[in-house]
């Protein structure tokens, strides 16, 4: 531990069972054991949630991760509802991953703003504050009216890339919505950028159009915010290799891998895909070639500075 000293007296951090091994590493970062929490189902599978120690007047940090299944929200929901009845002082929302943040917007008639409705359901459960880790879109902040802290993996995915000592290296955008993440990639390690333009016939279905950039006889690191069904970042590696790149690595923050993903980044023409811990992954989610780096020290560091009232926005000067 470095810097702020974490009191014993008025810190509690709780985690519901979205991402216990994330909760668990912060605990061990910050030198704290995890509160005691009763998390478990009725025989209808309704959900219940008791803390089970003392927290009146306590500043409560709440870890959850709000990925699939949609249980894992009311989990999150139920636990500051019971923290906001059990008199905390303040409570705090540690969401490495923001569930339903890709539907941020109106895009087609009659379709919900899912993203704004669980920020609504956050605010109204009774959180203080947010702490989340590389939103889909950095507006989604705007969906709150309490205070925000966007956090970057960014710094966790450089340095590993760092000690790998690429030479020659591009950071490849694997869409227009990429670049500006691609281009603080390229800026930290001192790389090219390159962009791919592609086009999205349905939902989960992308198309590799054209490459904007030079990539040929180069280690090549594809860069994005998700990983979901891995159609995107697998037909980007066919394409890149097929413009003559040398290696390509992927890297991204979130690891949802959901349907064939496992089985298409096995597939593809990828050195290694590098991810961070915000999703608990199952054990057949994992693969030889995949690298998890763990978030858990970037937030405990956030959560320090948010319960001592320090910058947290430091943490990236």
């Amino acid at each position: 531990m470095d810097g702020l000293a974490v009191p014993a007296h008025g810190f509690k951090l709780l985690s519901g069972t979205g991402n216990r091994p994330l909760a668990e590493e912060i605990g061990r970062q910050l030198g704290i054991p995890l509160t005691k929490v009763t998390c478990n189902r009725f025989a209808d599978g309704e959900i219940f949630v008791r803390i089970d120690e003392n927290v009146r007047g306590n500043d409560v940090f709440i870890v959850q991760s709000t990925n699939a299944p949609a249980e894992n929200i009311m989990e999150l929901l139920l636990l500051i509802d019971a923290s906001r009845r059990a008199s905390a002082a303040r409570i705090t929302v540690v969401m490495p991953y923001y569930g339903y943040s890709r539907q941020d917007r109106k895009d087609q008639p009659r379709v919900a703003i899912g993203a704004k409705l669980v920020a609504n359901m956050i605010m109204s459960a009774g959180a203080d504050r947010l702490l989340g880790i590389d939103f889909h879109q950095h507006q989604l902040q705007g969906f709150f009216d309490i205070p925000v802290d966007h956090l970057y993996a960014m710094p966790v995915l450089t340095a590993h890339f760092r000690k790998k000592q690429l030479k020659d290296t591009v950071i490849v955008a694997p869409d227009v919505g990429s670049a500006k993440m691609a281009r603080g990639f390229a800026k930290r390690l001192d790389a090219s950028l390159a962009i791919i333009d592609k086009r999205r016939p349905r939902a989960n279905v992308s198309e590799v159009v054209n490459v904007v950039g030079d990539v040929e006889g180069r280690d090549c690191i594809l860069a994005d915010d998700m990983i979901d069904t891995a159609g995107t970042v697998t037909e980007a590696a066919r394409a890149l290799k097929r413009l003559g790149a040398n290696d390509v690595y992927v890297c991204a923050t979130h690891a949802i891998f959901s349907g064939p993903a496992v089985e298409r980044l096995k597939s593809a023409p990828i050195v290694e895909v590098v991810v961070t811990d915000t999703i608990d992954l199952a054990p057949d989610r994992r693969f030889e070639r995949l690298t998890v780096l763990s978030v858990g020290e970037l937030l405990s560091k956030a959560i320090r500075y948010t319960h001592a009232e320090q910058s947290v926005s430091s943490l990236f000067d």
